[in-house]
């Protein structure tokens, strides 16, 4: 149990759950930062330390972060060269000042009193992202921060603190932000309310196509207009974003969205507003983007799959069976329905995310009406069937054959079902 901090020590509450609590939002983890203290009457009352770069302690009962407040200074490149100096002396205010923006740089006191030295409740009543001094533009990774908080809260960037981000960007320090790094930070802004947001503030000051130049170059690339309104290729995988954290899709689907149609950027120009055999660039250039940033398999395989076959997916209604069959082999769809699930959620924000667009994604049901069918299909029983055929044990290939041969035929059935205007079970809307 803790011990009472001794006088004159001060305990602020600070940070991210100050500030949603001022905007009327679920507190976030809490954060302290302790002032007056030094690592000894901290261990001395009951808090135990973890910190390793600062000293930072648990509570003892409720395991919140306790922090000594600190002033940093920068002695190297990037987001890692920076040293933290603990002291009793340092005051709120200062510790304070080191935080990226006014609307993170609050505090509340033990007191329930606000304090608040850089503004940052009138700039969350105004719907602006500011820095809090100019040491902002020492640390790159504050970009994508920005960013991040952009999307999350729909929020203006304030001209000065536009200036810093172009200034980091110029400084080439975006360079050696580490991928882990960029991906913790972008797969964030991608599961915010407004997705779209984050590119647009990446994209203003410079660093989309620092970062992620295969969706930076999407902008200003035309589309035909009869397909999509919204022209631009880059505006259309901004507006499917939004649709797809509006439908709280997830991330692996929200990534394959991004990287659905990176391939229209090489698309040869005589060819323009047309996109010819798009997806294998698509999928080339989603796994190269993924390798960079060491995506997650999940993530990688997602966007990999929704590069190749979102248009395919979109002609569900034409395609014959065997094109069918071959989407949901493509997607591991008998082993893995979540995967067949992903894929279908992007391409309905594909779709459905241009103007005037239906939002019923037609395509998903047959789909998912397929898989039912060639479910039902007994691989196991085709499987001891040819096995007792004379020389048929061992024969894999034939195996294979056959029941391809007999999904074939399910589907082929299960079509014919529907033309004639009689839903089978398995496609029956729930």
């Amino acid at each position: 149990m803790a011990r009472k901090l001794p006088q004159p020590v001060r305990v602020y509450r600070v940070g991210g759950s100050v500030r949603d609590e001022l905007l009327g939002r679920p507190d976030a983890d809490r954060d302290y930062v302790v002032v007056g203290a030094t690592p000894e009457i901290m261990l001395a009352s009951g808090f135990r330390p973890v910190g390793r770069d600062f000293p930072v302690f648990l509570h003892p009962d409720t395991q919140e972060e306790h922090a000594l407040a600190r002033t940093e200074r920068k002695h190297g490149r990037g987001y890692r060269g920076f040293e933290f100096f603990a002291s009793p002396d340092v005051t709120l205010e200062e510790d304070l000042e080191r935080r990226d923006l006014t609307i993170n740089a609050m505090a509340r006191g033990e007191d329930g009193v606000l304090v608040d030295p850089y503004g940052g409740a009138s700039d969350l009543a105004a719907g602006m992202l500011r820095h809090v001094s100019p040491a902002f533009a020492e640390d790159p990774l504050r970009v994508l921060r920005v960013a991040r908080f952009a999307a999350r809260f729909g929020f203006t960037v304030a001209p000065e603190t536009e200036a810093l981000l172009r200034k980091i960007v110029a400084s080439g320090e975006l360079a050696t932000l580490a991928p882990e790094r960029v991906w913790q930070e972008l797969s964030r802004g991608l599961m915010e309310a407004l997705p779209s947001r984050m590119l647009a503030v990446l994209r203003e000051c410079g660093a989309l196509a620092a970062l992620l130049p295969e969706v930076a170059a999407l902008f200003g690339v035309a589309q035909p207009p009869a397909h999509h309104p919204e022209v631009d290729t880059g505006v259309h995988v901004a507006l499917a974003l939004d649709w797809a954290a509006a439908h709280t899709l997830t991330l692996p689907a929200r990534y394959a969205v991004l990287a659905h149609d990176l391939g229209k950027a090489q698309s040869p120009a005589a060819t323009s507003p047309r996109h010819v055999a798009h997806e294998q660039r698509s999928v080339r250039l989603a796994q190269g983007l993924s390798e960079r940033l060491r995506v997650p398999l999940d993530c990688r395989d997602a966007a990999a799959l929704a590069a190749r076959w979102h248009g395919v997916v979109h002609r569900a209604a034409e395609l014959r069976a065997a094109t069918l069959l071959d989407v949901l082999s493509a997607a591991d769809a008998l082993r893995r329905p979540d995967r067949l699930d992903t894929l279908l959620a992007a391409c309905a924000a594909d779709a459905c995310s241009r103007p005037g667009a239906p939002q019923d994604y037609a395509p998903a049901a047959i789909l998912r009406g397929a898989l039912t069918t060639i479910k039902a299909v007994d691989a196991g029983a085709i499987a001891r069937a040819v096995t007792a055929r004379p020389g048929g044990k061992g024969d894999d290939d034939a195996i294979a054959k056959a029941v391809r041969n007999a999904r074939l035929k399910a589907l082929r059935g299960w079509a014919a079902l529907a033309k004639s205007g009689t839903r089978p079970p398995s496609s029956r809307r729930r």
